[in-house]
C-alpha cells in the first residue's frame, strides 16, 4: 500500500451497483492506487448529481443516462459530466403486488420472469381496470432520467400497454420502494438490488421480470466525474479507474461474494441484510413467496466487458430521451451524447494493466444471440448475450432512423 497521492471524494446511493466503489476502498484497490477515496452515502440521485455540479463530489455512482442529461440541459443544477467507466451491467427488476401479480397470474403470467408473458398479462390486467372505470396502475421509478424509467417504458411499450396513456409513472427514491409497495401507494417498481429482493422477504410484492431479460447484458450505473476536474486531474482519475477494474475483479469472483454481502451490509453503505444482497451476486433470485429463479447474468461487474463506457449505451439512452419527450432530436444533441461517454480515458488508464480493451467505442447492440469473441487489445474478449427481448436491434450508426420508428411507433 502506498500512501495517498490523490484525494477523490465520491457520492453514492446504497445500492448493490455501489459493490465496485464500495469494495475499492475497503478491500484497499484504491490506496493501492494512492487514492484516498471517500465514499459520501445520499438520499437520491437529484442529490448525487447536485453535490457534483457544486463541487462536493468530483466523482460519483450515477445512474446511466444521467450525466448524459445535464450535458443536455436536462437538469436544474448540473455541471458538465463524463463517463469514463461504467459500474456493471444489469441489476434491475420490475416488482409488483401481491395482488397485482394475483390478478396478472389469472392471465397467464409465470415464475419464470419472461418479459412476454408477464407484459402479456399485465396488458390483459391494464384492460379490465380501464374497462371497469378503475384509475390506471402506478408504478414507480427511481428518476425521469433512469435505465429503469426507459427500460420500464421500453417493456411496457412493446407488450401493447402505452406508459404514458395507460400507466402512471412516479418518483421514488430506491429505498423507500419496498415500503411505498406494501402500503399500496404502487402497484409496481422498477429499481436495483436490493430493493426488489427486499420487497419480496418483506412480503409486499413479486418480481415479475428483470432487466437482464428485458435487453440482456445491457448498462445500468456508471462513474460520473465532473469534466473540468477529469480534464485539470487526469492522474487521480486514471488511478481511480485502475482501482475500481481491480474492483470489479473481485467482486465478480463468487468466493467473494460472503464477503462482499457483509461489507455492503454495513450502516455506511446499504444498510440493509446480507441476505438482501446474496441473491443478486449469486444471480439466485428469490421473486415469491414460493418461487427461486436462477437468472443468467442478473448483475455483471467484470465480465463481457461490463465496466467499459459504449457510445452506442449512450446513444441509446439518447434515443429513449427522444422517444418520450423529454429532448429533442438534433445532430447537436446526439453529438453531446456520443461525446458524454469517454472510452478514451478507460483505455489510457487501463492499458497499463493489460486487460481486455474492445477495439471499438459502439457496437449494435442487440445482435449476438451467443457468447462471441470479439476484437480486443491486451487480453481476449468475449460478448453477449445481449439480446432485446422483442427481438429488436440498435445500430447507433441508424440512429436517426431508430428515432424515427419509434416515433411512428408511439404515435400508432
Amino acid at each position: 500500500m502506498t500512501d495517498a497521492r490523490f484525494e477523490i471524494a465520491a457520492g453514492f446511493l446504497p445500492l448493490l451497483d455501489s459493490a465496485l466503489l464500495v469494495a475499492a476502498r475497503e478491500k484497499g484497490f484504491a490506496a493501492d492506487e494512492g487514492v484516498a477515496l471517500n465514499l459520501v452515502r445520499e438520499t437520491s440521485w437529484a442529490n448525487v448529481r447536485d453535490r457534483l455540479a457544486v463541487g462536493h463530489f468530483q466523482v460519483a455512482h450515477m445512474l446511466a443516462p444521467m450525466p448524459i442529461a445535464c450535458n443536455l440541459g436536462l437538469t436544474p443544477l448540473a455541471a458538465t459530466t463524463i463517463v469514463p467507466m461504467a459500474l456493471g451491467l444489469g441489476g434491475n427488476a420490475v416488482t409488483v403486488s401481491n395482488a397485482l401479480w394475483a390478478r396478472m397470474a389469472a392471465h397467464g403470467a409465470t415464475d419464470d420472469l419472461a418479459p412476454r408473458a408477464a407484459g402479456d398479462a399485465l396488458r390483459a390486467v391494464v384492460a379490465e381496470k380501464a374497462g371497469g372505470g378503475q384509475p390506471p396502475l402506478r408504478f414507480a421509478v427511481v428518476h425521469p432520467h433512469s435505465g429503469h424509467n426507459y427500460e420500464l417504458r421500453y417493456w411496457l411499450a412493446a407488450c401493447g400497454i402505452d406508459p404514458d396513456r395507460k400507466a402512471e409513472i412516479v418518483i421514488v427514491p430506491p429505498p423507500l420502494m419496498a415500503d411505498a409497495l406494501g402500503s399500496g401507494a404502487l402497484d409496481g417498481f422498477c429499481a436495483g438490488e436490493p430493493w426488489n429482493t427486499a420487497a419480496v422477504m418483506l412480503g409486499h410484492g413479486q418480481i415479475a421480470t428483470v432487466k437482464a431479460k428485458i435487453w440482456r447484458s445491457s448498462p445500468e450505473k456508471v462513474l460520473g466525474a465532473d469534466a473540468r476536474w477529469a480534464e485539470a486531474n487526469d492522474d487521480a482519475l486514471a488511478a481511480l479507474l485502475r482501482a475500481v477494474y481491480r474492483s470489479a475483479q473481485w467482486c465478480a469472483e463468487p468466493a467473494n461474494h460472503q464477503e462482499l454481502a457483509a461489507i455492503l451490509a454495513a450502516p455506511a453503505y446499504v444498510g440493509r441484510p446480507a441476505e438482501w444482497m446474496r441473491p443478486a451476486l449469486s444471480g439466485r433470485m428469490h421473486i415469491g413467496p414460493d418461487a427461486t429463479v436462477d437468472v443468467q447474468d442478473f448483475f455483471v461487474p467484470q465480465a463481457k466487458a461490463a465496466t467499459f463506457p459504449w457510445k452506442s449505451h449512450a446513444l441509446w439512452f439518447y434515443s429513449q430521451m427522444v422517444r418520450w419527450g423529454q429532448v429533442g432530436h438534433s445532430a447537436g444533441n446526439t453529438a453531446v451524447a456520443r461525446e458524454t461517454y469517454r472510452p478514451d480515458l478507460y483505455r489510457a488508464a487501463l492499458k497499463p494493466l493489460g486487460v481486455a480493451l474492445p477495439g471499438a467505442n459502439a457496437k449494435v447492440e442487440g445482435a449476438l444471440a451467443a457468447t462471441t469473441p470479439v476484437g480486443s487489445a491486451g487480453a481476449s474478449l468475449t460478448l453477449g448475450p445481449d439480446g432485446f427481448f422483442d427481438g429488436s436491434l440498435f445500430d447507433p450508426d441508424e440512429l436517426d432512423g431508430y428515432i424515427a420508428a419509434q416515433g411512428q411507433d408511439r404515435n400508432g
